[in-house]
């Protein structure tokens, strides 16, 4: 390439009329210049740059510490405590209030064992009287005013059910067939054996039912 461009260099030119000087004079010298070096950048810029290597990297990506969730613990439930028994329980009455046509009172069932129990559902009562102590008339029905509910009672714990005693005197005497009571026979949820609390009331030796009962709730207040 410099052999070419010192070629050109050297090549004639025409002459230059003696009335041109300066800058006149050089024009076709800076022109084949120019020309020469034209064809030498050309001629370098051919060449292309080594092919470089190709790298492959592998990036595992780490999860985020926002992810990582710590092991939920299990879930643990507390068993529910045995029925309660008539022979871990006493019952009582509270106090009498009067209704229109009868009376009502809360039974109080305490338990006396040394470990938690529970009732459930609606106790059974019957008036009772004589020797030996014997239900009379019919037994109470399930009084639907308060809703079904376990109820836990620990050691000295309390739980009720109020009771109603319609008026014997609203019902033929033919019908009722009215007997003096002396007791409440009262049988706790889910067992068979009642317990007695003394209490006096007419009761009806006939088909009338007197009694009405709601289902056992926490505390002493039926």
């Amino acid at each position: 390439m410099y052999l070419l461009a010192l070629g050109l260099l050297a090549t004639p030119t025409t002459a230059v009329p003696p009335h041109l000087k300066g800058s006149a004079k050089m024009k076709p010298f800076l022109i084949a210049g120019v020309a020469a070096l034209g064809v030498t950048t050309c001629a370098c810029s051919g060449s292309s740059p080594a092919a470089q290597p190709n790298h492959t990297v592998t990036v595992t990506a780490r999860p985020s510490a926002s992810r990582v969730s710590a092991p939920s613990p299990s879930p643990t439930s507390t068993p529910p405590a045995a029925n309660c028994l008539t022979k871990g329980l006493t019952a009582a009455v509270g106090s009498p209030q009067g209704y229109a046509g009868g009376l009502q009172i809360p039974i109080v069932f305490e338990n006396l064992g040394s470990a938690p129990c529970s009732l459930y559902g609606y106790p059974g009562v019957a008036q009772a009287g004589g020797t030996p102590i014997t239900n009379i008339g019919q037994p109470s029905t399930e009084n639907p005013a308060t809703p079904r509910r376990l109820v836990t009672l620990p050691r000295g714990g309390f739980a009720s059910a109020m009771l109603r005693i319609a008026n014997s005197a609203n019902y033929p005497a033919a019908t009722c067939k009215p007997v003096q009571a002396t007791w409440l026979a009262v049988i706790p949820p889910n067992e068979k054996t009642a317990l007695k609390i003394s209490f006096g009331s007419t009761a009806c030796a006939g088909n009338v039912k007197l009694l009405s009962v709601t289902t056992v709730q926490q505390g002493s207040a039926g």
